[in-house]
């Protein structure tokens, strides 16, 4: 449960129902802030829990993620409305990951709708969305209301969870495919089985779950997967080591590789879905939504900006890195937004935003990268090619059943 020992102004940043367990774990002390909680960065070290996404589990804390109940009679016609998917198509035991603009088709913010059930949906975001949800429901009946406190969530992800999932006591786990979600009881460690809503979801481009519980059994559900865990390499893992994996999935994170127009200062800085790589989910067909008829138009003439990957030159992230069209340096064609080495590619990897007239396949770039040795700055100008996105996509992450691994 959160915290009630002190005052809030006593205690800004709230403690998720793990956060206990977390500290126990966590070897560096190393906390971050997320949307109003304290959070781990890293446990041990980046690379051994790195390697567990990609080679057993890892169990991350999910319960900052933000959560919103939509309920009524007009719940689908008001998400229809406000996101750029055709959520008609979502059925009970279906996610969507989709996105929303303002009147001028720049992005609010992405994120994942959950239907429950006919007229009840559940959306999760990273950052708060009250007021916008708000004033985009006048005149809809529907209900929202805030409900992260009201659940905690922990992201199990890696070749092995499914099998983990399984050893706990989630029999039929196996039969859930990318973006369903079901209801399941752990009988496994607890003395009475608890419940558990278990979607087939993650944010690292592999196989994964995300478990959805009562604040009053998460550490219950921590402890009975860490015992099972326990023989099969399963490491808690912090944001550092998420980081590498959902770079390497070409996933995009709020406020690095984008600002939400609500928050943009500068004129110029908003980017639209076009613009992001996220055409897919635009769906012009279903009828209107917020942004359609900038979106249409900026679709006629062309995104001027573009999202793509890049396979850098060498083993030096090219973090924040300014691009140019030739090594000399002299015309800029865009920054780079998120830079990782990737261990499992062997490759250094990066999202940029670009001109789209540098937005091609195979186009080659050159990153600005500047190194500080021993306090001593050196600049290097490489190579930088557009690749195709994502960089790592395993067949596992979509394999039903999957493997036991």
């Amino acid at each position: 449960m959160l915290t009630q020992s002190e005052p809030h102004y006593r205690q800004p940043l709230l403690k998720t129902p793990f956060h206990e367990r977390g500290r126990a774990l966590s070897q560096l002390d190393s906390f971050i802030p997320w949307s109003g909680y304290t959070t781990v960065d890293v446990f041990t070290g980046v690379e051994q829990e790195y390697f567990a996404i990609r080679n057993a589990s890892s169990l991350y804390d999910l319960t900052p993620m933000v959560k919103y109940r939509i309920a009524g009679s007009d719940a689908l016609r008001f998400l229809n409305r406000l996101t750029t998917r055709d959520l008609r198509k979502l059925r009970p035991g279906r996610v969507a990951y989709t996105v929303w603009c303002n009147d001028e088709g720049h992005l609010i913010d992405d994120g994942t709708v959950f239907c429950l059930r006919e007229d009840e949906y559940r959306l999760c975001t990273a950052e708060r969305q009250l007021d916008w949800l708000r004033a985009s429901a006048i005149g809809f009946d529907v209900e929202i209301r805030e409900i992260t406190e009201e659940i905690a969530a922990l992201a199990l992800q890696g070749p092995t969870s499914c099998k983990l999932l399984k050893a706990v006591g989630l029999q039929g786990v196996e039969s859930l495919k990318p973006f369903e979600h079901g209801t399941f009881a752990m009988p496994q460690g607890t003395a009475t089985p608890v419940p558990l809503l278990v979607s087939r979801t993650g944010f690292t481009g592999d196989l994964g779950y995300e478990l959805w519980m009562s604040p009053a059994d998460a550490e219950t559900v921590w402890d009975a997967l860490m015992a099972v865990g326990s023989t099969r390499a399963l490491r808690p893992i912090g944001s550092r080591a998420l980081n590498i994996a959902r770079i390497e999935a070409g996933f995009l994170l709020p406020r690095v590789d984008f600002v939400s127009a609500a928050h943009t200062l500068y004129p110029g800085t908003e980017r639209t879905p076009l613009e992001l790589g996220l055409a897919w989910l635009v769906d012009f067909g279903k009828g209107h939504f917020t942004g359609r008829r900038a979106l249409l138009a900026q679709a006629a003439r062309g995104p001027r900006h573009q999202l793509v990957g890049l396979d850098v030159a060498g083993q030096k992230p090219a973090h924040h890195a300014l691009l140019y069209t030739a090594r000399s340096g002299r015309k800029e064609a865009g920054s780079v937004t998120s830079a990782t080495w990737s261990p499992t590619c062997k490759r250094n990897l990066a999202l940029a935003i670009v001109d789209a007239a540098c937005s091609a396949i195979g186009s080659t770039l050159w990153a600005d990268i500047y190194l500080n040795r021993e306090l001593v700055w050196e600049r290097r100008m490489v190579a930088a090619r557009v690749v195709e996105r994502p960089f790592f996509a395993p067949s596992r992450r979509r394999a039903t059943p999957p493997a036991d691994f």
